[in-house]
């Protein structure tokens, strides 16, 4: 459907909305480029493109799905609205277009809540999964600080938990750092001897932005539960992936973010379980918004936004996920055809499919990254990827330095398609082989020669 900017202005004002289109959604889509597309742009001078320094034919693949999504076009539909005529403040109380927006807040909350088996009225909205994880970090245990003064954390948790947990550190809160297995995932036992009875809050991270592992949540929040201690657990990965009970699980906070499915940026929600009731101390002042737990004026296009990710995600995660499935087996089979010592990071068995970490031995990452600039992929998080050091996930699971610097982070989502796959595979091969050409120390390995045995001799 082709509209102007005043008709569609018009369009939407009458309540008209843009039908969810799979042509819309595929032009829409960055990955919905043609995979040739980069070849085609390179016979065109001005199809080229340069920016921070790099020149490129054209728009890359994304396969940077752990960094951010694209807006599904039905999500945009759904939100559109609430840009161009239904704008109203959700908390203007004596007029229709607050009213209307209040209602359509509402409604996406009881959404975001279905899709984790929670009542809306746990569902408490923010700017993103890092505000949530600051407010469920540190506002229990300053609420709880007279009786509650440890935290259990793992290795691997997202930075922004890190962060927060050395603060409270400065205050004097004490915190163990649990190491995780090989595999990435944390010994539950080794969890439950870490408890003591001033601990106030057990925080693992439900699917890992890097490597992608699932966490064993039920077995975790049965142990929390047991030990009365509160459970939180960064879900911003695994929303509208795999399935959420918040009940069966024993989950007592979850920190959520809408651009992880599909949704807009600058929206997340955190869930806060009401019976047992588990009490914040609220980290921002202000009107008192979202029940006094986070003050600021709600985004209601945003909130839409977010709602409507959350019902097609519930709607459509089966299939989403038996197809991204079959997608990440093809990449892997593909690569593991042509490439040799190509080694996976974190556990198979536990792991979220649209994730595939590998690490390429005898080759420098960001030689590899440079060189694939026609697929976007990272090294690692995109909230760290501004450090040289090798990632620190890598590290905990026990991965050499020099392998950790060759991991690469592939994102495969819902607008992947087999054709970019096959691309990304064909360009990671080639510059892969090409590395190791130039590579002394692949050379030396092939020779049979154990490398970690040389001492190297400084001049």
């Amino acid at each position: 459907m082709a509209l102007s900017r005043s008709l569609l202005h018009l369009f939407l004002r009458r309540g008209g909305h843009l039908p969810p289109s799979p042509s819309l959604a595929r032009a829409l889509s960055t990955a919905a480029l043609p995979v040739d597309a980069p070849a085609a742009a390179a016979e065109e001078d001005d199809d080229a493109i340069t920016i921070k320094g790099v020149r490129i034919s054209g728009r890359p693949l994304y396969m940077d799905m752990q960094a951010t999504t694209p807006v599904d076009p039905r999500v945009l539909d759904a939100m559109l609205p609430f840009y161009l005529s239904q704008y109203g403040n959700p908390h203007s109380r004596t007029h229709l277009y607050g009213w209307e927006s209040d209602a359509a807040v509402e409604e996406a909350r009881a959404r975001v809540a279905k899709l984790v088996g929670a009542d809306p009225r746990e569902i408490f909205f923010t700017s993103g999964a890092t505000e949530c994880n600051n407010i469920a970090v540190k506002g229990v245990m300053h609420f709880y600080r007279d009786r509650r003064r440890h935290v259990i954390t793992t290795q691997t948790e997202h930075k922004c938990v890190l962060d927060s947990c050395r603060y409270l550190q400065q205050e004097g809160f004490d915190v163990t750092y649990l190491p995780v297995r090989p595999d990435g995932l944390v010994d539950v036992a080794q969890l439950a001897d870490a408890i003591r009875p001033d601990t106030g809050l057990v925080s693992v991270m439900a699917v890992n932005n890097e490597i992608g592992v699932v966490q064993p949540l039920e077995e975790i929040g049965r142990i929390c539960r047991e030990k009365g201690v509160h459970f939180h657990t960064d879900a911003a990965q695994a929303l509208g992936k795999i399935p959420i009970d918040v009940n069966q699980m024993g989950i007592g906070l979850m920190s959520l973010s809408a651009h992880k499915i599909y949704g807009p940026k600058g929206v997340g929600a955190l869930y806060l379980r009401r019976r047992p009731r588990i009490r914040v101390e609220p980290q921002m002042s202000g009107g008192g918004q979202e029940r006094g737990i986070r003050s600021g004026t709600v985004p209601t296009p945003l909130v839409v936004g977010f709602g409507a990710a959350c019902d097609i995600a519930a709607k459509e995660m089966d299939y989403d996920e038996r197809r991204v499935s079959a997608l990440q087996q093809r990449l892997l089979d593909g690569i593991r055809a042509k490439v040799d010592d190509v080694v996976i990071n974190g556990s198979m068995e536990h792991r979220y499919s649209g994730n595939l970490n590998l690490s390429f031995a005898y080759v420098e990452g960001e030689s590899l990254l440079m060189g694939l600039k026609e697929v976007a992929v990272s090294s690692g998080s995109a909230c760290t990827s501004a450090s040289l050091e090798p990632s620190y996930v890598l590290r905990a699971l026990g991965v050499d330095e020099d392998m950790a610097h060759t991991s690469i982070r592939f994102g495969i989502g819902r607008f992947t398609t087999e054709a970019e796959v096959d691309r990304a595979t064909e360009l990671t091969v080639h510059q892969v082989l090409k590395l190791r050409e130039m590579s002394p120390l692949y050379e030396m390995a092939k020779a049979g020669i154990d490398i970690k045995s040389i001492q190297w001799s400084q001049h």
